[in-house]
């Protein structure tokens, strides 16, 4: 993990209101993001990751958040400009795909890549807003879309 990652984490922690999914923990419990400088997806710090149940599955859905701000994720990470929240099939109460979709649009909220083909044919996208509230869901590669 990258030396500002373990600073970030640090400082996160001492304020007491975030957990850093570590490399060791399983793909599905971890939010990673793809790095703009080595184009690799690197985790973030999140808090209260709600996911379906089959992590891997095209019909992913998660909510979370985060104390990192807007601004330092837009420059480190790549932003998905083709971004387009899936419908919830499983019911995940804190998903809501249609504002979303709008919130996306207006700017409201930044989608970023967060791990490419995550399985075969699909990318998992994460949307972050400026108060740390975060969704992810798994979509069709942009270019399919």
């Amino acid at each position: 993990m990258a030396a500002w990652h373990r600073i970030l984490a640090l400082v996160a922690l001492a304020g007491g209101t975030a957990s850093l999914a570590l490399a060791a923990t399983p793909q599905a419990q971890e939010i990673r993001l793809v790095s703009i400088s080595s184009g690799q997806p690197e985790p973030i710090l999140t808090d209260g990751l709600k996911t379906t149940q089959d992590a891997l599955a095209a019909d992913y859905r998660g909510c979370f958040t985060t104390p990192l701000s807007l601004g330092m994720l837009t420059e480190t990470f790549t932003v998905d400009p083709l971004a387009k929240p899936e419908p919830d099939t499983r019911g995940l109460s804190c998903y809501d795909p249609a504002r979303l979709t709008e919130d996306l649009r207006t700017g409201e909220a930044v989608a970023f890549l967060s791990e490419p083909d995550i399985t075969p044919g699909m990318d998992r996208v994460v949307a972050i807003y400026s108060d740390g509230r975060a969704y992810a869901w798994h979509q069709r590669h942009a270019a399919e879309n």
